[in-house]
């Protein structure tokens, strides 16, 4: 069983890391069982945040408008979680925002990780759900729900829970215990900037249709970009 780790948790704008962005991100550092460190930080996605996530996880635009860029925020991240196996719960969520955040900033990110979604579904199938929320009702563990740093304790928590558990179950499958790290496998593709064309064409469609970008125009990649001009043209035509 693996007890050195590093818990990471985000909070994102959807979830499709190809086009969604994170907002904030929370980690949990455990050697030989024990939290020996933990790191958090807001995180500014360059976008107006939609209601429904302000609703989810209680963040607003006015926190992360001083934070930091992901690229800006890597090095450090990068620098806390070390070589060290990343535990989550769906795990690969999480990896892919970060490889996705690493590839667009020339930087390397592989990982193995532990899912303790995985070993919930396995062990605990008479559940209706397996969500982390619903895991830490059924355990009693403490729970602030859609925050990272407390999704992340309680990750670590509910792993400890299924150590206590099913350990010794899964002890048998040798290699193929859920409770050993696996690598995590995510193909991230880098983005493209805004071009110039796009830029000019972007500005000219607010300024035609009177309309206030709720985003950073030159922080947007080429693909968001073409998205914006299609939805303005589609709306308001030329």
């Amino acid at each position: 069983m693996t007890n050195t780790f590093v818990c990471i948790d985000l909070e994102t704008t959807g979830l499709n890391s190809k086009r969604d962005k994170i907002i904030e991100i929370g980690a949990v550092k455990v050697e030989q069982g024990k939290i020996v460190e933990e790191w958090e930080t807001f995180v500014n996605p360059g976008r107006k945040l939609e209601e429904r996530i302000t609703e989810l996880t209680g963040i607003r635009d006015e926190q992360l408008a001083d934070a930091q860029v992901i690229s800006d925020l890597l090095p450090a991240l990068f620098d806390f979680l070390g070589d060290h196996v990343l535990l989550g719960h769906c795990v690969l969520f999480d990896y892919s925002f970060l490889k996705k955040a690493a590839v667009n900033e020339k930087m390397g990110f592989e990982r193995q990780g532990i899912d303790t979604l995985r070993i919930a579904r396995k062990y605990l199938q008479g559940l209706k759900s397996r969500s982390l929320g619903a895991l830490c009702e059924y355990y009693g563990i403490s729970h602030n729900a859609h925050r990272a740093l407390a999704d992340a304790r309680a990750t670590t928590a509910l792993y400890e829970k299924l150590s206590e558990d099913f350990w010794e179950k899964e002890e048998a499958e040798g290699e193929k215990s859920l409770f050993l790290p696996r690598p995590l496998i995510y193909r991230a593709k880098r983005d493209t900037p805004i071009t110039i064309a796009q830029k000019e064409q972007l500005y000219k469609l607010l300024d035609r249709h009177k309309l206030v970008a709720d985003y950073k125009i030159e922080s947007l990649t080429r693909s968001e970009a073409s998205r914006k001009i299609d939805r303005i043209l589609a709306e308001y035509g030329r």
